[in-house]
């Protein structure tokens, strides 16, 4: 077997890729997927190697072959310079915040982003003297009216985990370059794989690996990669901060990332067929899946997007609470439960009213998030059709 260089990576399929990044089984004795290491301390041969560093690891904290294995391949999967592990995906975005920003800078967040975002920004960020100001996620290009002078790091989420807006990050790159400032972007839903986002202009790309690069819902992981500009920076943050993922992580996410086109494919696949089918029920209003015509940024969820994951809103007709809890309880399939990505369906009830502070969330009706695991398409729309059943049952 010669060696597939990463070169030759790079010009094979993203399924090829994903498959050949960051192994090397013949430093591994042909072992195919690289062992985890365990442990902190490393030993140096002799005293001048200990003293000019002179190996490839040091100390734990600074990476293991099982961490580099990773952080290697996502970086050539996300088109990075560098890519670092973290603890979770939240650990991901706090990393990211504390490369791009100091005392007496001004930030620029999502309206729609993720709520533990928010309560970081409002709470550490603030306490550390940076300001915080949200912006409608549909801004686009008008967002270089809300940079300033000290600006330093716009934070996009796009889609929004929860309301699902797509934002037109190249036009927001585009105003962040221009003055200097650090684009993040949280890229979860669609990962680099349907969304490349340094080739759009992302600065610091944030991941929370627990979701489509695990696919198994069995761990915690966030990743960061960084372009060339900001690589030495974010590697100097994380270093300092010595934000370590667990090395059980990193290989059960090396083992995730080999079938992770395959399962978002068919995520995407059985997602789509299940929203079609929802947008035809009477119990709803409307569907929120960037990948149906009649999303309000379907445009530019086709100019910018290879691919869809197989997580999706659905606002639901004017009805009872109760009726909705009766509902929710009365499905077998989709468990109530947080994060997504994994094997298995999920689905909880949310309400944006209250982690919102530039726009107005009304949608008309109690609005669900859905994401669309393995099972049979099939199955899942006949556990959706019982609970619709009990929920009718439920108002009389």
């Amino acid at each position: 077997m010669s060696d597939f260089t990463k070169e030759t990576r790079r010009k094979k399929s993203s399924r090829t890729h994903l498959v050949h990044a960051g192994r090397k089984p013949f430093d591994q004795h042909g072992f195919i997927n690289t062992p985890i290491y365990r442990g902190s301390t490393v030993l140096f041969p002799t005293v001048a190697d200990f003293e000019g560093l002179r190996q490839p690891y040091t100390y734990a904290t600074k990476g293991t072959p099982t961490i580099r294995a990773l952080e290697q391949a996502w970086s050539e999967i996300a088109g990075a310079e560098l890519t670092v592990l973290t603890p979770t995906g939240l650990a991901a975005i706090t990393l990211a915040l504390m490369t791009a920003t100091r005392a007496g800078d001004h930030v620029l967040v999502s309206d729609s982003a993720y709520q533990p975002t928010r309560i970081f920004c409002d709470g550490v960020l603030k306490r550390f003297g940076v300001e915080t100001q949200y912006y409608d996620p549909r801004i686009g290009a008008g967002i270089a009216d809300l940079i300033r002078e000290n600006t330093s790091a716009i934070l996009a989420e796009s889609p929004g985990s929860l309301s699902m807006e797509v934002q037109d990050v190249p036009a927001i790159a585009e105003a962040a370059k221009a003055r200097g400032v650090c684009l993040i972007l949280d890229n979860t839903w669609a990962t680099p794989l349907f969304f490349p986002p340094h080739a759009h202009g992302v600065a610091l790309n944030v991941e929370a690996g627990t979701k489509y690069l695990s696919g198994h819902a069995d761990l915690m992981l966030g990743l960061v990669s960084a372009n060339t500009a900001w690589a030495k920076r974010l590697r100097a943050t994380y270093d300092a901060f010595a934000m370590c993922a667990g090395p059980e992580d990193a290989f059960l996410a090396l083992r995730g990332l080999r079938t992770m086109e395959l399962r978002m494919r068919e995520q995407e696949r059985s997602g789509l067929e299940l929203a079609r089918w929802l947008a035809t029920r009477p119990e709803v209003a409307q569907v929120l899946h960037p990948a149906l015509p009649s999303h309000p940024d379907h445009a530019l969820w086709t100019r910018d997007f290879k691919g869809a994951a197989g997580l999706f809103s659905v606002i639901l007709k004017p009805v009872a609470k109760p009726a909705v809890a009766a509902f929710l309880d009365a499905l077998e399939l989709f468990g109530i439960g947080y994060s997504w990505g994994g094997y298995e369906s999920l689905v909880i009830p949310f309400d944006c009213r209250f982690t919102r502070s530039m726009t107005t969330w009304a949608p008309g009706g109690p609005a669900l998030r859905f994401s669309v695991g393995l099972e049979d398409v099939a199955d899942l729309r006949a556990d959706i059709e019982a609970g619709f059943e009990t929920m009718r049952e439920s108002v009389g």
